[in-house]
């Protein structure tokens, strides 16, 4: 058999996207050569794509048939509400629609998944998951940052910057304290509040940071700095969302492996 031949034997024989169903499905980092197979095949079949910001035209040119629904989400600028996204999902599963929630990275990492999820067994409409190549790992491995590495990191956390310095946080100075990579999403406007408390919290002034803007696309770009003056950069070099912000020795592999930056 060609490679071909073998693609379409696996997509033919994979799960139906059936009428009023909705299938919780991630994109992956940007690039569509990310996607799974099983996410490729899910957008052939749906009538309704209910797409992230995050998730690129690219993408969605492989649902032609469909409905392309905009309920993206992004920090600082008019964006739609959570409750009403997950009403529309609702919505269209009750008018017998086939519908495609499609998310940026994996659905259940900071995808808001989990609570899409919750609400579609609370209003009984049939659903699945289509997990997708999360964006902090796919990021890492393409611009050469092992996420894990013997001698260096034997654990990594990804946490959430979005609501850093206020009650809802998460407690960097205790993150400071494991001396483990870090990897930060949504934090590229708190990263001078975020990159403080860690030094609040014992981490090395120098400590190198990455900070990767629209990885795996065209748009992408890559700065390495240190803690203590990481913030300044990346407001000098114009970074913008979306971006992951990368806290660790594993950011001093990438020039180990032959990458040279700046």
């Amino acid at each position: 058999m060609t490679t071909a031949e073998i693609l379409n034997s696996i997509m033919s024989t994979g799960p139906v996207l059936e009428h009023g169903h909705v299938w919780l499905a991630g994109a992956g980092p940007g690039d569509p050569r990310y996607l799974t197979l099983e996410v490729v095949a899910a957008l052939g079949q749906a009538d309704i794509v209910v797409r992230d910001a995050l998730v690129s035209d690219e993408v969605l040119k492989l649902a032609p048939q469909a409905e392309i629904v905009f309920a993206g989400k992004r920090g600082g600028k008019p964006s739609a509400v959570q409750d009403d996204i997950t009403a529309s999902l609702i919505d269209f599963a009750r008018q017998g629609k086939k519908v495609l929630r499609l998310k940026g990275g994996d659905p259940f990492v900071f995808g808001r998944g989990g609570e899409e999820a919750e609400a579609l067994v609370a209003a009984a409409i049939p659903f699945r998951v289509l997990p997708g190549m999360t964006s902090s790992l796919a990021a890492l491995a393409s611009a050469y940052i092992p996420v894990t590495m013997r001698g260096i990191s034997r654990a990594i956390t990804l946490a959430t910057g979005h609501a850093a310095g206020t009650d809802d946080d998460v407690d960097w100075l205790a993150l400071a304290k494991t001396n483990e990579p870090i990897v930060v999403y949504m934090g590229l406007k708190n990263i001078e509040t975020i990159t403080s408390l860690l030094m609040q919290g014992g981490r090395a002034p120098e400590t190198p940071v990455a900070v990767i803007m629209s990885a795996t696309t065209p748009q992408e770009r890559i700065f390495i700095g240190q803690l203590q003056n990481i913030a300044e950069d990346a407001k000098r070099e114009q970074f913008e969302a979306p971006a992951l912000i990368v806290i660790g020795d594993i950011v001093s592999m990438r020039p180990r492996l032959g990458v040279a930056d700046q």
